[in-house]
């Protein structure tokens, strides 16, 4: 576990995202894309089409494996086997919108702010899920894990995309796409027995998203943790590869002056030491250049195309540049 200081995380938070390559990651990259498509995994675009996949994704799974190219090709690979057979495409195109909607009550939950580096803002309160255990394993386990992939496609479908969109990084001559998040996890008044009940849960979310969408997590603070966080890490650390372990950063009660340094507080929950009235069960509250783009959060599956949301519509065979 690590540590915020005011600084940023990690000594070249750019380095290795589009536009700050270093020359050995450029060629790491070329080189992934060629394996990639020599393996039928990947298509280059043209004049005529768009490629396959956004060079966006293919990046995160290089950076999930330091740019190590048979790495990468394995990981890639597995993630597109992993696709076809949950059918992730039209899961997400045809998945109801009201059942969308309530599968956000279990699940980090975006604030609808952006942190100073233009990555949303997410936040998730345990307590406030802990009673809802009962209703969630309920759940068929098909069933649940669906919702799970449906709310990640999401957010790399919509939300990611939409804050690129948005004014982010101004100091930066080449401001990097968004493809990651900030979240908040709050574990105030949350009882080791009811961790321990929410263990399976939670375990079931970060596998997949260590597999399947790697490099979507780009810090993580941990709030209010309790007396007995250190058996909990004990449980929790082997769910996580080492690069997301290092971006895990367990703040005191009082979390605000660090958060301040990530987030304006402005777009701070004012619970976490900002000024913003939200809590974990509002819905999204967007800032003035957010509402000027989308005006609100559109309700069930939506994708950001070209400065619109768009319902995914299912076809035979979906374009996944945008996964």
């Amino acid at each position: 576990m690590g540590d915020l200081t005011g600084t940023q995380v990690e000594n070249d938070p750019h380095q290795g995202h589009l536009g700050h390559l270093t020359a050995a990651q450029e060629k790491s990259f070329q080189e992934f894309k060629e394996v990639l498509q020599k393996n039928g995994l990947y298509t280059p675009g043209d004049e005529s089409k768009q490629p396959s996949h956004h060079d966006l994704t293919l990046l995160r799974f290089l950076r999930a494996r330091r740019f190590d190219v048979k790495g990468a090709v394995k990981q890639f690979s597995d993630t597109q086997k992993w696709r076809r057979k949950h059918d992730v495409d039209n899961l997400f195109a045809t998945f109801p919108t009201d059942e969308f909607e309530d599968a956000r009550r279990f699940y980090p939950r975006w604030t609808g702010r952006r942190d100073k580096d233009g990555h949303p803002v997410y936040v998730y309160r345990l307590a406030s899920v802990a009673p809802l255990q009962g209703e969630l394993n309920s759940i068929p386990s098909e069933r649940r894990y669906q919702r799970i992939v449906v709310l990640y496609e999401a957010m790399i479908r919509f939300i990611t995309p939409m804050c690129t969109h948005l004014p982010h990084q101004t100091d930066l001559p080449n401001p990097i796409p968004i493809s990651s998040t900030t979240s908040i996890i709050d574990l105030e008044n949350v009882s080791i027995g009811a961790m321990w009940g929410l263990r399976n849960h939670l375990q079931e979310a970060s596998k997949l998203a260590t597999a399947n969408y790697p490099e979507t997590l780009h810090t993580i603070a941990v709030v209010n943790s309790p007396s007995f966080f250190p058996t909990i890490w004990k449980w929790i650390s082997g769910w996580f590869d080492e690069g997301t372990r290092r971006k895990i950063h367990v703040l005191g009660t009082d979390p605000g002056p660090v958060l301040r340094d990530l987030i304006k507080p402005a777009d701070l929950p004012a619970v976490y030491g900002g000024e913003l009235d939200w809590k974990f069960e509002n819905d999204p509250s967007l800032d003035n250049e957010t509402q000027k783009l989308i005006e609100s959060v559109p309700r069930g599956p939506t994708i950001f195309l070209d400065s619109r949301p768009q319902k995914p519509q299912a076809t035979e065979k979906q374009t996944t540049s945008s996964t």
